[in-house]
């Protein structure tokens, strides 16, 4: 299966980096090797969690108040968003590619 990132949640995804790293040195580290540790763990496990009244997937994250909200079309894996939790919910679903 193959897995695309979209633009939106790369960019949101270094927001936070920056925003942690900011707060104490190496925390924005251990929240990009917490959810590299996530889209790993999707890649291979795609389908496990179940699919959410909209169509997409998440994944949380352990430590951080984060998950990656996922869909799956076709054979391609999607990551529409790194999401923080106190955000508004599903904010990031008019991301979706077209064709779905």
């Amino acid at each position: 299966m193959n897995l695309q990132i979209l633009d939106e949640a790369t960019s949101e995804f270094a927001d936070a980096i920056s925003r942690y790293e900011s707060i104490d040195s190496g925390l924005g580290v251990q929240l990009k090797q917490e959810v590299r540790a996530a889209i790993a763990w999707i890649a291979d496990h795609a389908e496990l969690p179940r699919v959410r009244p909209n169509g997409y997937r998440r994944v949380n994250l352990r430590v951080f108040p984060y998950h990656v909200a996922y869909m799956i079309w076709d054979d391609t894996i999607w990551v529409l968003a790194i999401a923080h939790a106190a955000r508004k919910p599903e904010y990031w679903f008019a991301r979706r590619p077209a064709g779905d």
